[in-house]
């Protein structure tokens, strides 16, 4: 396979097409070896327009909503960044290339570690995994833009409240078939505003609270 060829073709075919057109987001996109970062045995599917199984019943987003959560939170070389959900590390390097500086946290540890092998792949990026459940005690720190990759049955007001002010979370909340992706803004200490960007279906973050369900 023609990998760059396929890297440009998925851009061009995919990303673009679902409006994401931010110079900087298609650079990196560009740039960033996506094939280094799918499991050995799915990698003639790297550019495919679909999610990729990486275990766990967990799967590596497809190329154009990696795209539109790039373009959404905005990232410049100024901005503190989290991913909540580090998975196979393709968004993390993304972020990395894009930001003042990456963090990631995840709870999976074979995970972490293989996308920290998957990382070398990108030399000029530099971001730090950590492997840990969002969901614990333990405080997140204070970021200028966090990328939750996993979805959120019912929101939890806890990523929004480790945003700075002008901050921006991306976020897919709701149960399938329907959920909801959202930017979310602080605008001031105690302050958020909402953005609804698309439906989308994703799997739902580990030890996220699970959705009321009703009994009639």
């Amino acid at each position: 396979m023609d990998t760059t060829a396929a890297r440009q073709q998925m851009v061009e075919q995919q990303i673009r097409t679902w409006e994401v057109l931010d110079p900087r987001v298609i650079d990196v996109l560009e740039q960033v070896p996506r094939e280094a970062f799918v499991p050995d045995e799915y990698r003639e599917l790297a550019f495919v327009d679909a999610p990729i199984p990486i275990g766990h019943d967990e799967m590596m987003l497809a190329p154009k909503l990696h795209g539109r959560i790039l373009q959404a939170l905005s990232i410049d070389r100024r901005d503190k960044v989290l991913e909540v959900g580090t998975g196979t590390g393709y968004l993390t390097a993304c972020m990395s290339l894009l930001s003042r500086e990456t963090a990631s946290i995840e709870i999976l540890a074979d995970f972490a570690a293989r996308a920290a092998k998957n990382l070398r792949a990108v030399p000029a990026a530099s971001p730090s995994i950590e492997m840990r459940d969002a969901f614990s005690a333990a405080p997140l720190g204070a970021y200028d833009a966090i990328a939750v990759t996993g979805s959120l049955p019912l929101y939890d007001p806890l990523f929004e409240r480790a945003l700075t002010v002008g901050g921006r979370l991306f976020v897919v909340v709701g149960v399938a078939p329907v959920m909801e992706a959202l930017l979310i803004r602080r605008v001031d200490t105690d302050e958020w505003v909402r953005e609804s960007l698309f439906e989308t279906v994703i799997a739902p973050l580990v030890n996220a609270a699970p959705a009321p369900r009703f009994v009639f």
